[in-house]
């Protein structure tokens, strides 16, 4: 499962993002896919986890759900074998203002650029055939935790930026970048534990 060449950062993946093509008033998450690419492991999850994680956008009730179902359907076909990935309608038409996600990409740009200069390709193998498995198997695991995420304050930003850092590991090719994604799944995990005790 390939990444679009084209998108090797953050920055790739945000100029991507702004210059889709969609109807001029709102934005959906069919839009976002089809400028992402439907084969693309990486930046799904990159943008499931920039979405989750984004004030104005992340912030929207629901929303944190709606990208937990996405990242589930596609982790589930990956583990699968299936080269390009199917979401059903419902998801695909669900959408936000164009001027509330615009606002949400703007804010994420100036982080964007530094994280960017931090990227680099370490530990490849982490993020060859079998690390792309194993970061399928823990977003699974991300995704069925979300849901009730919405409901324990700041666990959900925490399994955003889970995601985020996976997205970004698998799309650079940075292993120390995915390892601290599964580091930090594990920490949320035991944040929510402690909550719930």
């Amino acid at each position: 499962m390939h990444n679009r060449n084209e998108d090797s950062n953050l920055m790739d993946l945000i100029s991507s993002i702004e210059h889709m093509e969609q109807d001029a008033s709102r934005v959906s998450v069919d839009d976002v896919v089809h400028a992402v690419g439907r084969r693309s492991f990486g930046p799904l999850l990159l943008v499931a986890g920039i979405i989750t994680l984004t004030p104005i956008i992340g912030d929207i009730p629901g929303m944190p759900t709606l990208m937990a179902a996405l990242v589930l359907l596609v982790s589930v076909q990956l583990l699968a074998g299936s080269e390009a990935f199917w979401l059903p309608g419902w998801l695909l038409k669900r959408s936000i203002s164009q001027q509330k996600f615009d606002k949400g990409i703007q804010l994420m740009k100036k982080p964007a650029r530094w994280i960017d200069g931090l990227l680099r390709v370490r530990l490849p193998w982490l993020t060859g055939y079998i690390g792309i498995r194993v970061t399928a198997v823990v977003c699974l695991l991300i995704a069925l935790a979300m849901p009730p995420m919405e409901f324990i304050p700041f666990s959900a930003n925490g399994a955003g930026l889970a995601l985020t850092l996976l997205g970004l590991g698998l799309v650079a090719r940075d292993g120390i970048v995915l390892l601290l994604g599964f580091v930090l799944f594990g920490a949320t995990c035991a944040f929510i534990t402690m909550s719930l005790i």
